[in-house]
């Protein structure tokens, strides 16, 4: 198949295909003689995964190991457990993150509880004098 079918049965766009090829997550096709890219089923079940892993917020590294591991199908599976629990965690991490931005958001909003002139605004205000505290560095893939 050519990259725009292998796109549409993947659901993305050819450019997606090709970023994830010079990624390296995706294998390089075979080439036709008049240069153009050949794909087959094994590549769209790599692209189906690679999607898959993206939709679950996996970073390209995460999905390089995973794709390895899965390229090792004798290996023990250990360390596919230790990767996932370890991206549990990222995520619960950034769930906390979002909860105290929600917190923020709602307190601001509170400064505002009817309109009135952009000058007098509370919201306004309060983003002018909120102290704003040194962001913690962050322990998850996020970076």
């Amino acid at each position: 198949m050519k990259i725009g079918e292998l796109a549409q049965r993947a659901h993305c766009t050819v450019g997606t295909v090709r970023y994830y090829e010079k990624e390296g997550l995706l294998c390089a096709p075979e080439r036709t003689a008049a240069n153009y890219r050949v794909y087959n089923q094994a590549h769209l079940e790599r692209l189906r995964f690679i999607r898959n892993c993206r939709s679950l917020d996996m970073t390209h590294d995460e999905i390089r190991t995973l794709l390895r591991m899965r390229d090792s199908p004798s290996e023990d599976c250990g360390a596919i457990n230790d990767l996932l629990d370890e991206h549990i965690t990222h995520v619960e991490v950034r769930i906390n993150e979002l909860v105290q931005l929600k917190s923020q958001l709602a307190d601001l909003r509170i400064l505002c509880q009817i309109e009135r002139s952009v000058d007098k605004c509370g919201i306004l205000h309060g983003l002018t004098t909120m102290d704003t505290e040194a962001k913690p560095l962050r322990s998850t893939h996020l970076g």
